[in-house]
């Protein structure tokens, strides 16, 4: 029985230290600037994005979208020197509205993920 322990617990063991290098094999998004779902007063001037890992700027992009479908980012996405993990965009002046972002990226291990979100301005 002390057998079947032993080898229960390092199949379970095995299975928890396997698991935990592909939690971290992906960039997820972390936090955002505007927040994401968030409603402001004012435009921003720039969207920026944090993720759980560094990014490959190469393969990296994003865009923000007004409710017509309409691209109103800079085209100018980057990730900002000594920040590998950081996305921004710069955003023309942006009416009250929704605004819907959507991300792409790769990892530096080049695992690529996406996303979406939105947040409102004028709102409150």
């Amino acid at each position: 029985m002390f057998r079947n322990v032993m080898a229960l617990a390092l199949v379970a063991g095995g299975f928890v230290i396997g698991a935990a290098p592909l939690a971290r094999a992906h960039a997820f998004l972390d936090h955002a600037s505007p927040a994401v779902g968030s409603s402001m007063r004012a435009s921003p001037p720039v969207l920026m994005l944090w993720f759980t890992q560094d990014l490959e700027p190469a393969f990296s992009r994003v865009t923000v979208t007004n409710q017509a479908g309409q691209r109103v980012d800079l085209n100018n996405a980057q990730t900002p020197p000594g920040q590998p993990a950081e996305l921004q965009i710069g955003l023309r002046s942006l009416p009250a509205g929704n605004y819907t972002v959507t991300w792409h990226v790769v990892s530096v291990d080049t695992h690529p993920t996406d996303g979406t979100f939105t947040f409102q301005v004028g709102g409150r």
